[in-house]
């Protein structure tokens, strides 16, 4: 039967009370979507099922950073560089604090001007450019990427830490070359850096009296898509995340290999050896995501945005997390976009993500709707 039949007989049917469709079978049956993915909550019935195999997964995951090897965290020692006042709308302030007992990283602060009390904050993360923050501060290169210029318009104080190969901390072998880390933390991870630096920046905004620690988001591109589930995962102090093109998983994925590639940016330098043999980590992404749930989580990708039929796997593997946002009771924190504008931060996609980050950060107020009045005058 054609399916433009079935909806002219769907049409045809006669019109029945609530009561009477219960007391009717199902017309046609909607098979269940089985895919890789059901590995997820394979065997879980329930909340408290859930939460079993969520600490089991969390161990996993910190493994898979190699989180063990992290140094020990140093004082801040907040220092400020520059300040300026952006179009009488926010301050920008380049500052840098410690990471690492002998090292400091930098990243720019936007405070809007006129908060009449602690502000909601994000952490807004930057791909793999060479002076990240500075685009991300909208000082440079593509304006779509300017996250801490347009949120700190939209009432939010925003910190855009560098990545640690990048800005002020380009090693001499060039941008994104991890060799030198590698040297100095053999047993660590770069992810493991990076997200261990990402949830510092967000000591420093819990340190700042203009900041509503309760309400701190995480967002980013690329490199900083990715990196936001990495930290949403890793720090539960994250309200709210959005993931804009982030990077393909293990699985269902032909250039696996390249998470754990022998030059440039070596992401899991530890696992590499077991890819070649064809062994996957004991964890793959739809479990590092689901590590974020109850808390809101948006994910956006184009289905052309690199390899066509894994872009196509993403589809089913946010549809399995979905599952775990419903055991805990939190479909409403729960969201994607899936478009055909490559791998981009098209309009639309900005404004989904900044429209998420309000509903979830900031009071329902900001995002109330209202009946136009029908006094007349």
């Amino acid at each position: 039967m054609k399916y433009a039949n079935v909806a002219l007989i769907l049409l045809a049917l006669p019109v029945v009370s609530k009561a009477q469709s219960r007391k009717q079978p199902e017309l046609f049956e909607v098979p269940d979507i089985r895919s890789s993915w059901d590995d997820l909550t394979e065997g879980i019935k329930t909340k408290d099922d859930w939460r079993k195999r969520r600490a089991v997964l969390k161990q996993r995951y910190l493994e898979l950073l190699r989180d063990q090897h992290k140094p020990e965290k140093p004082p801040l020692e907040l220092r400020v560089h520059e300040e300026v006042v952006i179009d009488g709308a926010y301050q920008r302030t380049l500052i840098s604090y410690g990471v690492e007992a002998d090292e400091r990283t930098h990243a720019y602060l936007g405070i809007p001007l006129d908060l009449d009390g602690p502000a909601p904050a994000i952490v807004a993360l930057h791909g793999t450019y060479k002076h990240g923050k500075k685009r991300v501060a909208g000082l440079i290169d593509n304006p779509d990427k300017a996250y801490l210029d347009h949120l700190c318009r939209r009432g939010y104080v925003v910190i855009a830490p560098e990545h640690f190969v990048s800005g002020h901390r380009i090693p001499a072998e060039g941008p994104y070359e991890t060799g030198q880390f590698y040297r100095k933390h053999p047993n660590w991870t770069a992810v493991g850096k990076f997200t261990y630096e990402h949830s510092i920046a967000i000591d420093v905004l819990q340190s700042l009296d203009e900041v509503d620690d309760q309400r701190i988001g995480a967002l980013g591109h690329s490199l900083g898509g990715h990196g936001t589930f990495f930290l949403a995962a890793y720090d539960d102090r994250v309200k709210a995340s959005a993931c804009n093109c982030g990077a393909s998983f293990f699985r269902h994925n032909p250039r696996v290999e390249a998470w754990s590639r022998d030059r440039w940016y070596v992401y899991f330098k530890p696992i590499r050896e077991g890819l070649l043999k064809g062994e996957m980590p004991p964890i793959d992404f739809h479990e590092i995501i689901a590590l974020i749930a109850p808390r809101a989580f948006l994910d956006l990708s184009g289905l052309n945005d690199g390899h066509g039929p894994t872009q196509r796997q993403r589809l089913l593997m946010l549809m399995k997390i979905m599952d775990v946002y419903e055991l805990e009771g939190a479909a409403q924190n729960f969201g994607f976009y899936v478009h055909g504008r490559g791998h981009s931060v098209a309009h639309e996609s900005r404004q989904l993500i900044y429209g998420f980050m309000d509903s979830h950060l900031k009071p329902p107020e900001a995002t109330r709707t209202r009946l136009v009045s029908t006094a007349v005058e």
